[in-house]
C-alpha cells in the first residue's frame, strides 16, 4: 500500500500566490481593526456615563441630610479639632476630594496629621428640591459643624470655599482656621472665560436653562458648558487619545477614574443656581457685604481666623485674584498664600499638587488646632454627650 501523499507547500516565490496571501493578510488586519473599533465604542460608552462615581477611601456616614451626606474619614479614636472639607457643589460630585487610591486629598490630609477629618458629599437635586436656596445649604453645613462640637477647621474647595466663607462670616467663633483653594471670593477680580461668560450673558439665558430643566439646573447642561470652554480637547482630541490607547490597560484605568467623576454631573436646584449667578457672580454681593445669609448681611471682615489661600497658576475657572481677594476682604492676622502650577481641577486632585502643596497645608492646619487636643475651656458643654467621629467610624465604616 502506498503511503498517503502530502500536499506540497505552495511556492510563495511564484507570483501566482501573491494576491491570495495579500487577501488573507488583509482579512486578518480587517478583523483586528473591527475588533479594535468595537473595543473603542464599548469604552466610549463606559467613559461617557457608563461608570458611576464613588469615593475612593473607606469612611463612615456620620449624618445623612437632605442636601448632603457627612462622610467621616477620622482615624478610630482620634481626638482634637475636626477638619471639615467642603467640596464644591457646582455640578460635579465630591469625588474631587477623594479621587482614587494614592491620589486623594482626603488621604493626603490624614497622612499629614489631620486625624479628625470629614467631607461634605453633596446630593444631586431632585424635583422637590428645585426651590432650595443658598440658606438651605448654609443651614445644613451649620448643622454638621454643630454636630462636630461647634468649632472646626474648614477647607473650602472652589464653590465650597465661598460657602465656607459665608459660614465663617455668619458665625466667626465656629471656625478656627479656613483654607480656601480655588475659591471665588471676589468674583469680579481677574480675567477668564467664566468671568466673561457670566458678565455678558443676560439672566434670561440662565432662567431659560432652569425652565427647560423643570426648575432644576441639569448637570448635563453644565457639563456641556465646561466642555465648550475647551471644545477641541473634549470633542476631538480625547476621542483620538482613547482610540490610540485602547489597548493600554494602564491608560484606560486613568481615563476611567477621571470620567467616573467628570462625566457624571449633579443636578442643582434652579432657585439656588439663579441666586448664585445673580447675587454672587453678577452683583458680587458677598465681596461687597450685601449678601444675606441665614437672616443677616454677611460681612467678610468678621472672618478673623487664620487663613490659607491656594490658587492655580493657569486656573481659568477661578483666577488667583478672586482667591487672594480674601486677604483684603477678611481681617485675619495670619494669612498664607500659594500659587501652584496647573489649572483648576489640579488644585484638588492633581498628583503634583497633592504631593507638593497639600502636605504643607495639613501641617498648617495641625499647627492651628487640627489634630491636637482642644483646650477644655473652648469645648462646648454638650460635646461630652456627643459620639466621637472616630468611634462612629469604627462602628459604621463602609466603602465610599
Amino acid at each position: 500500500m502506498n503511503p498517503p501523499r502530502t500536499a506540497a507547500a505552495p511556492n510563495i516565490n511564484v507570483p501566482l500566490f501573491w494576491p491570495a496571501l495579500m487577501a488573507a493578510d488583509m482579512a486578518r488586519q480587517g478583523l483586528e481593526l473591527a475588533a479594535r473599533n468595537v473595543r473603542f465604542l464599548e469604552e466610549e460608552a463606559r467613559l461617557h456615563g457608563g461608570i458611576k462615581p464613588r469615593l475612593a477611601t473607606s469612611h463612615a456616614v456620620r449624618m445623612d441630610l437632605r442636601t448632603l451626606r457627612l462622610c467621616d474619614y477620622s482615624e478610630p479614636g482620634a481626638d482634637g479639632l475636626p477638619t471639615l472639607v467642603v467640596a464644591p457643589y457646582a455640578g460635579h460630585t465630591s469625588m474631587i476630594a477623594d479621587y482614587h487610591e494614592g491620589q486623594s486629598l482626603m488621604q493626603t490630609l490624614r497622612a499629614g496629621g489631620v486625624r479628625r477629618l470629614l467631607l461634605t458629599d453633596w446630593h444631586s437635586a431632585t424635583a422637590d428640591m428645585k426651590d432650595f436656596e443658598v440658606d438651605q445649604y448654609l443651614a445644613e453645613l451649620l448643622a454638621c459643624v454643630d454636630d462636630l462640637g461647634g468649632e472646626v477647621c474648614l477647607v473650602g474647595l472652589c464653590q465650597g470655599g465661598w460657602l465656607s466663607a459665608m459660614l465663617a462670616a455668619r458665625y466667626p467663633d465656629k471656625v478656627r482656621a479656613l483654607v480656601l483653594a480655588g475659591s471665588p471670593i471676589d468674583t469680579h477680580a481677574g480675567h477668564g472665560p467664566l468671568v466673561r461668560m457670566v458678565r455678558e450673558s443676560p439672566m434670561s439665558f440662565y432662567e431659560e436653562l432652569v425652565a427647560s430643566g423643570g426648575g432644576l439646573m441639569p448637570g448635563r447642561y453644565m457639563l456641556a458648558g465646561w466642555k465648550n470652554m475647551h471644545p477641541e480637547q473634549h470633542y476631538v482630541q480625547e476621542h483620538i487619545d482613547l482610540y490610540e490607547h485602547i489597548d493600554d490597560p494602564a491608560w484606560l484605568r486613568k481615563a476611567e477614574d477621571f470620567d467616573r467623576w467628570y462625566e457624571n454631573p449633579l443636578d442643582l436646584p434652579g432657585r439656588w443656581y439663579l441666586q448664585v449667578i445673580d447675587h454672587l457672580f453678577k452683583r458680587n454681593d458677598l465681596a461687597h457685604g450685601r449678601f444675606v445669609g441665614l437672616g443677616r448681611r454677611l460681612q467678610l471682615e468678621q472672618v478673623r481666623c487664620p487663613l490659607y489661600l491656594l490658587a492655580g497658576e493657569s486656573d481659568d475657572i477661578t483666577p488667583h485674584e478672586q482667591v487672594f481677594a480674601a486677604e483684603r476682604l477678611m481681617r485675619s492676622g495670619d494669612v498664607q498664600q500659594r500659587v501652584v502650577p496647573g489649572g483648576h481641577v489640579g488644585l484638588f486632585m492633581g498628583a503634583r499638587t497633592l504631593r507638593e502643596a497639600w502636605p504643607g497645608i495639613a501641617g498648617w492646619l495641625c499647627a492651628r488646632g487640627a489634630g491636637e487636643q482642644r483646650p477644655q475651656a473652648r469645648r462646648p458643654a454638650q460635646a461630652a454627650q456627643e459620639p466621637r467621629p472616630g468611634a462612629a467610624s469604627a462602628r459604621a465604616a463602609r466603602p465610599g
